[in-house]
């Protein structure tokens, strides 16, 4: 009979394929009291489970194809900082030393323990690193169960059909379309199979954020994740419809569904054929205006994605991953400096904008697993972004020379996050000039550099004229745009349906920031999600927005609007949609 299970559309097209399910370990545990003098033994059950797990995912790494995605290699070095962190590792003797849990139940115990930290984290990205943590815990248990393969397929009973679906797998000969449903999929373990083997992917859990959807963007394949209870619902076998445009898995779908999706598939495929087509297209509106499409990246590697769809520069590089999972060690000067270089040179003398650390009291710095700090009930309101930068000269020191040296090497803009007040922005300014004076003492050379201002707070928005005193441009965060104004954590459940970027409040911040920025002949780009969003083209262009960053995958698709639009004509609408009650009636038609 079908039916179908929705959760969230993370990488677009249809796949059509049978299932291929992958079992949970963790489902099957079991939880029994040992005598206190096996507690030696346990402990070194759970340690040789983990180092055969380091040293398969370190083979992998240096076994990566040189056409992988370059994603995967730093979602592999996560897992392997998960792996070596030290919360896990002592949580896991205490368990079996003091409590006497088997080894098993003392890996789980932590895990749900850490899990539960990683859940009152306020950043959507860190959030989704309780994924990544679960996976690798996966790993140690099947290797402690002596399993052959994390990727074996869960056995169905009463399941009928005329080749296992291990045959199958290990037969790639066969033109049989397979796709991945899972609770949760790990970097690793897609790197066990040729890439092209899966069709789309499927899971339980996850975010936009996830390592999972993030591969499978990097990767082109269709992707829905956050579907809650697909692993259980669909069968070993079954057909299944993964529409990664909707975020919604078909099972067992009828002759006339199969026929629909098979066409809607035939018309993707073609459609990213003409997408390819743009690659070096300008970016051009019909009446001939120039818009300017720029990528946001995670890591130095990033860029050969953005070079590749033919993006202008980098508008955003979060360099929260330099200080991600260091065991209490800060990055020095000269780290910083090199993965600065790198990006700005694999952008091949296209301009990068480097956002200095969006990091603070819900993001620990001693370890990529933690918790926030007492008192801090509400990280998203408390010492983070500038607010901790500031709190530490020092360490923002550090990075400002970092980013100047880097700029010797190419086009740099430095992009300051969270601001709101006259006195951070002096602050902020009086610590750029010190970290030049600090280079000019010891004679180190550095570049010019751009600044930069997000607006991502109410607050800031509405003193523009304060921030372009000050400013060679500014960038609007729509994500925390949108929450800060609306008052939603969109991580809430219950509020989340609230969170809306279409909200009539919202589009005014946003339409004043790019006025007024014209007005005074100053640069202003979108990095949040909403540039990224094809449906929203049109209206951003209509407000007189000509640059927008976004994840390299959503470029094209962007920009075929772009070429679609007479900008000269949306003007007017666009005002009608300022003024409207509800603008989304509007825009969606």
């Amino acid at each position: 009979m079908t039916f179908s299970v929705h959760g969230l559309a993370v990488s677009r097209g249809i796949a059509i394929g049978r299932a291929v399910l992958v079992a949970s370990s963790r489902a099957d545990v079991t939880h029994y009291f040992i005598d206190a003098s096996k507690t030696t033994e346990e402990i070194a059950r759970v340690r040789l489970s983990r180092n055969a797990v380091i040293d398969e995912i370190t083979r992998l790494q240096q076994d990566l194809p040189k056409d992988a995605p370059p994603e995967i290699s730093a979602l592999l070095d996560v897992h392997l900082m998960l792996l070596q962190d030290e919360l896990l590792i002592t949580g896991v003797k205490h368990w079996i030393t003091d409590r006497h849990y088997n080894a098993e139940w003392a890996l789980t115990t932590q895990y749900e323990i850490i899990a539960r930290q990683f859940d009152d984290m306020e950043d959507e990205y860190l959030r989704e690193r309780k994924a990544d943590l679960e996976q690798v815990v996966e790993r140690i248990l099947r290797h402690m169960k002596g399993a052959a393969s994390p990727m074996l397929p869960a056995a169905q009973a009463g399941a009928s059909r005329k080749q296992s679906q291990q045959d199958l797998l290990l037969d790639d000969t066969l033109d049989v379309p397979l796709v991945l449903v899972a609770h949760d999929i790990s970097p690793a373990d897609m790197l066990q199979f040729k890439q092209s083997l899966f069709a789309g992917f499927a899971t339980d859990v996850g975010g936009k954020t996830s390592h999972t959807a993030i591969v499978a963007r990097s990767m082109d394949i269709p992707a829905v994740v956050g579907a809650r209870s697909a692993s259980q619902l669909i069968k070993q076998d079954d057909w299944v419809i993964i529409d990664g445009d909707a975020g919604v898995l078909i099972v067992d779908p009828s002759p006339i569904i199969l026929a629909e999706y098979g066409f809607k598939q035939r018309q993707g495929e073609l459609e990213r054929e003409r997408l390819n087509r743009l690659k070096h297209t300008p970016a051009l509106t019909m009446d001939g205006q120039r818009v300017e499409l720029l990528a946001n990246i995670e890591m130095p590697e990033d860029t050969l994605g953005a070079v590749k769809v033919g993006a202008v520069g980098v508008g955003l590089f979060r360099t929260e991953f330099l200080f991600m999972g260091r065991k209490g060690k800060l990055p020095d000067e000269n780290e910083q400096y090199l993965a600065y270089r790198k990006a700005i040179e694999g952008m091949q003398g296209l301009p990068v904008t480097i956002r200095t650390v969006d990091i603070g009291s819900d993001k620990p710095l001693d370890r990529l697993v933690g918790k926030a700090q007492d008192g801090h009930l509400n990280p998203a309101l408390g010492l983070r972004a500038i607010r901790w930068s500031l709190a530490d000269p020092p360490m923002f020191l550090t990075q400002l020379r970092a980013i100047l040296r880097a700029a010797s090497h190419g086009q740099v803009n430095l992009l300051v996050p969270m601001l709101a007040h006259a006195s951070e922005i002096r602050q902020t300014m009086g610590l750029i000039d010190q970290a030049r004076m600090q280079l000019d003492n010891k004679g180190i050379p550095y570049g010019p550099v751009r600044l930069g201002a997000m607006i991502e707070i109410p607050a800031a928005a509405l003193t523009l004229k304060l921030f372009l005193r000050y400013f060679d441009f500014l960038s609007i965060g729509t994500n925390d745009l949108i929450q800060y104004t609306l008052a939603i954590d969109r991580s809430d459940e219950s509020v989340a349906h609230l969170y809306d970027p279409c909200h009539p409040a919202v589009l005014r911040l946003i339409a004043d920031t790019i006025a007024e920025c014209q007005r005074q002949g100053k640069g202003v780009t979108v990095c949040g999600e909403m540039a990224g969003d094809p449906s929203m083209t049109r209206l951003l262009l209509g407000l007189g927005l000509r640059s927008f960053s976004m994840h390299p995958s959503q470029i094209l698709a962007v920009k075929q609007q772009i070429l679609r639009a007479d900008a000269s004509k949306l003007t007017a609408w666009a005002a009608q949609v300022l003024d409207s009650e509800d603008p989304a009636s509007l825009i969606q038609n």
